[in-house]
């Protein structure tokens, strides 16, 4: 069996160099070796060749040496053969087709052709997979949220099939790719015929229609060990074990498979990555090779998601909501367009709100869901805008006053997460609407209160005994809560502005990213939140009463020995237990002196331009140059992998707005250069904190990639509006 497969996958990986060397060579005869290439928003040049080599591919020219490692795995004696006779052949042969494809999408973009468009579809495929999205990704990769991925290659047995496919890896969320077609037919056009909502916020996306396309998938996996494990890229023995234990992905192969397709799987299962076929296909279980997995079957495609579960050892967290729709945190990306949607409630149209309030346990009977209002009873039965208000009573023996703001958060969540059902911001902004479909499919406005009776409840165990929610539809009931709800709002903001680092003892640990970064320890304390953005003191707290073994640990301050920078004697002593000895210390205040590691996904990235005396901030997502001379892909792999690198740093973007922000580098003054959208989102709150920092013109002093992009003339600039910081002593 083995035999068999190596063959056909020697047989088409020859056949792909030999085509990507043809195409390389042509388009370097057409537009010249020099000609410069690089893959949209990535520091990592041609991903899949610098993982496994270190080599870095700028032109061109620099593709040869891709082709000439994939012809030398052709040729040389594969590392495995002494174990694994024909397999060690199958698994250099399927690397070689990794590399081979990776540069024949490089030269297609070269040419214009990536990513595919399909007219006859409506649909521009997704292509290349950023820096970005990796880094947008990786809360839910390490939280469990989103236990793993799969590239599907082919096509489901029928469309209906292919739906129900998908609909039970969103339930799951599974992230899903997919590429490759069986006699033309896909599993993308399969979905796109049932009017099945494709692309990132669905956790659907379609790669491209070849099998070769599956290289976006593998290559974005490669990433992970150089973005998040601190790995240089070269490391391959490193690279690969890192992909097979920390990154869980998959492939399942729907349809018969021909050459190009064996030798695909043998380059996934290389990364240690299963293949599960729905075929009568040779199983292959390698097990005396420790870093690769192996190809399954499944002739059942009702059992394919089940079984691939198994395959890779996932580990599914679900949570079953008795509502008439799917659920699951997939859906959370779901838009409903207006002709689609059958109720609107909020978004400036009607008064809306939702608030969560803390009860005596007497006080709340658990599970109850009460409706009130009659005057919106027709209206809402035909459809139309209606008034909403969503008051959720919760009660526990640990629950706090100060955990109603970070349970509230949630609930945009768990209303989103019902397939059809859609809301977007919180307290009085709300806005949302429930589509047709899941009207007609028997969603009404009370399933809002299952939803968040159930969730509630399950998602804070260990500080909510009991939840209670009321729904009014009445204006004059809503207007009146609502005025009350605001009370309540305030109180909480100036709570929650009211403290700072030195009015706690405790701080808390964030270790959730270890799972990726194995060394890096977020320290969050009130001024100064985890630098994914997803956790703030008040979050961990709460985390900690939930969980008191899970990643949200206390650490007890101890005596401060440097207020300036930030620097506690008990969080030294926990920082090094909890990165296992390779952090000692670190400067909560300070960009220059041991800042504080980083996972890779950090909302901005702050660092040092010398020559402006200063540090610019620019956020994930921009994808455009900087004063550093670097793009903030390039700028990330400096900072990320559980690294302190003093001049760089990675923070959660409202860190920016602390008066704790950079105390010990000069502060907010030190700002020289932000990123146009950044400054835009905080223009309110930059502009308070300048005016108390005694530089009220602040802002308009900071330039941005309208005022320019490199070093020398962002100094012209600063000269010209006469910055701060060119006054101050030097940061270095």
């Amino acid at each position: 069996m083995s035999k068999i497969i190596a063959s056909a996958a020697i047989r088409a990986a020859n056949k792909i160099v030999a085509e990507a060397e043809t195409m390389l060579e042509k388009a370097i005869k057409e537009k010249g070796a020099d000609l410069k290439f690089e893959f949209t928003d990535t520091g990592y040049f041609m991903p899949m060749f610098f993982a496994i080599t270190g080599i870095e591919v700028r032109t061109l020219g620099d593709m040869r040496k891709e082709i000439e490692h994939a012809k030398s795995l052709l040729t040389s004696e594969p590392i495995e053969k002494k174990y694994k006779p024909y397999l060690g052949e199958a698994l250099d042969a399927g690397m070689a087709t990794l590399l081979a494809q990776e540069i024949i999408m490089a030269v297609k973009y070269v040419n214009g052709l990536e990513p595919v468009e399909d007219k006859e579809l409506g649909l521009t495929y997704n292509g290349f997979i950023t820096d970005s999205i990796l880094r947008d990704l990786g809360i839910q990769l390490v939280d469990g949220t989103m236990p793993g991925y799969v590239c599907i290659i082919g096509a489901a047995q029928d469309e209906d099939r292919a739906v129900k496919l998908a609909r039970e890896l969103q339930q799951k969320n599974i992230l899903t790719f997919l590429c490759g077609n069986v006699k033309g037919n896909s599993m993308t056009k399969q979905l796109m015929k049932k009017g099945v909502e494709l692309g990132w916020p669905t956790r659907l996306v379609p790669l491209g229609p070849d099998t070769s396309h599956a290289i976006y998938a593998l290559n974005w996996a490669a990433r992970a060990p150089l973005t998040f494990g601190g790995i240089k890229g070269g490391d391959y023995k490193k690279v690969l074990k890192y992909t097979k234990d920390r990154v869980f992905a998959f492939a399942m192969v729907l349809g018969e498979l021909d050459d190009l397709k064996w030798a695909t799987g043998a380059g996934a299962i290389n990364m240690g990555f299963p293949a599960l076929c729905d075929t009568d296909v040779p199983v292959v279980h390698p097990r005396g090779v420790t870093i690769y997995e192996e190809v399954e079957k499944e002739l059942d495609q009702d059992k394919l998601v089940e079984t691939a579960i198994m395959q890779r050892g996932l580990k599914i967290i679900t949570q079953k909501v008795d509502i008439p729709v799917a659920f699951g945190p997939a859906f959370e990306g779901e838009r409903i367009r207006k002709e689609d949607a059958f109720l609107e409630w909020g978004g400036g149209k009607t008064a809306a709100f939702e608030l969560c309030v803390m009860r005596d346990l007497e006080k709340v009977q658990d599970g109850k869901i009460t409706v009130i209002g009659e005057e919106n009873k027709e209206k809402i039965e035909k459809g139309g805008q209606i008034p909403l208000g969503i008051i959720v009573e919760v009660a526990g023996r640990k629950m706090e006053k100060d955990f109603e703001p970070v349970v509230e958060r949630k609930f945009h969540d768990f209303i989103n997460e019902a397939q059809g059902v859609w809301q977007m911001g919180q307290r009085d902004i709300i806005w949302g609407r429930i589509s047709k479909t899941a009207q007609s499919e028997g969603f009404r406005l009370h399933h809002l209160g299952t939803l968040l009776t159930t969730l509630t409840k399950s998602s804070y165990p260990a500080i909510i005994d009991k939840v209670q929610v009321t729904i009014y539809l009445d204006e004059k009931d809503i207007l009146k809560h609502q005025e009350e709800a605001k009370k309540i709002f305030t109180e909480r903001n100036e709570r929650v502005s009211n403290m700072t680092d030195e009015s706690v003892d405790i701080f808390y640990s964030c270790t959730l990213c270890q799972s990726f970064a194995p060394t890096h320890v977020c320290v969050i304390s009130p001024e100064r939140l985890g630098l994914c953005g997803a956790y703030n003191w008040l979050d961990t707290k709460a985390s900690y009463q939930i969980d008191p073994t899970g990643p949200n640990q206390p650490i007890l301050k101890g005596e401060c020995y440097d207020d300036v920078r930030g620097k506690w004697r008990g969080v030294d002593e926990f920082i090094v237990k909890a990165s296992a000895g390779k952090v000692e210390n670190f400067s909560a205040y300070s960009i220059m002196d041991n800042p504080m590691t980083s996972c890779g996904c950090f909302e901005c990235i702050l660092a040092v331009v010398p020559e402006a005396n200063g540090i610019m901030i620019v956020h994930r997502g921009f994808n455009g140059m900087t004063p550093t001379g670097m793009k903030f892909s390039t700028m990330a792999g400096t900072v990320g992998g559980g690294l302190q690198t003093p001049g760089f740093m990675g923070v959660g973007r409202y860190f920016v707005i602390s008066k704790k922000f950079l105390l010990a580098d000069g502060g907010l003054k030190r700002i020289v250069w932000m990123t146009k959208d950044l400054k835009n989102s905080f223009k309110e709150q930059l502009t308070k904190r300048a005016e108390e920092e005694g530089v009220p013109d602040l802002l308009d002093k900071i330039a941005d990639e309208d005022v320019c992009t490199e070093s020398d003339k962002l100094v012209e600039h600063l000269q010209k509006v006469k910055h701060p910081a060119l006054e101050m002593p030097s940061i270095l």
